[in-house]
C-alpha cells in the first residue's frame, strides 16, 4: 500500500474519532457525564458507519476487517497519547465499558458490516449489472 493509500484510511479514521471527540465535548459541556458516554456510545458507531461508506464506495483499498481494526487501533492510539496521556493525564477513562470498550467494539462491528455489506452488493451489482 503506497502512503497516499494509508493518508487516505488515516484521514478517514481521524475524522471519524474527531466527530466522537466533538460529541463527548459538547455532551459533557451541555448534559451529564452518564448522557454524554450513551451519546457518544450510539454516535459513534453511526459516524463511522457513515465514515466506512463514504470509504468503501470511494476508495476500498482494504478489506471490512482491515478497514475496521485500522479504525479502532487509530481510535485507540489517539484516545491513549492525546486524551488519557495528555488532556486527561489519566487512564481512568479505559476503566469505563460504556466510555471506552463499548464505542470501540461497536466502531470496529459499523465499520466491518458496513464494508461487509457494501462488498456483497458490488458483487451483486457487477453479476447483475
Amino acid at each position: 500500500m503506497d502512503i497516499r493509500k494509508v493518508i487516505i484510511i488515516l484521514a478517514h479514521s481521524f475524522v471519524g474519532w474527531a466527530l466522537c471527540g466533538a460529541t463527548m465535548g459538547i455532551g459533557m459541556a451541555t448534559t451529564s457525564i452518564e448522557n454524554a458516554l450513551v451519546i457518544h456510545a450510539i454516535g459513534g458507531p453511526v459516524f463511522f458507519g457513515f465514515i466506512s461508506l463514504v470509504y468503501f464506495r470511494k476508495f476500498n483499498y482494504t478489506t471490512p476487517l482491515q478497514t475496521a481494526m485500522i479504525f479502532v487501533v487509530f481510535v485507540i492510539v489517539v484516545d491513549f497519547l492525546l486524551v488519557a496521556l495528555l488532556i486527561n493525564r489519566s487512564l481512568e477513562m479505559f476503566t469505563s465499558l460504556l466510555g471506552t470498550w463499548i464505542p470501540f467494539a461497536l466502531i470496529f462491528a459499523a465499520t466491518y458490516l458496513t464494508g461487509w455489506i457494501t462488498a456483497k452488493r458490488s458483487k451483486v451489482s457487477a453479476v447483475t449489472g
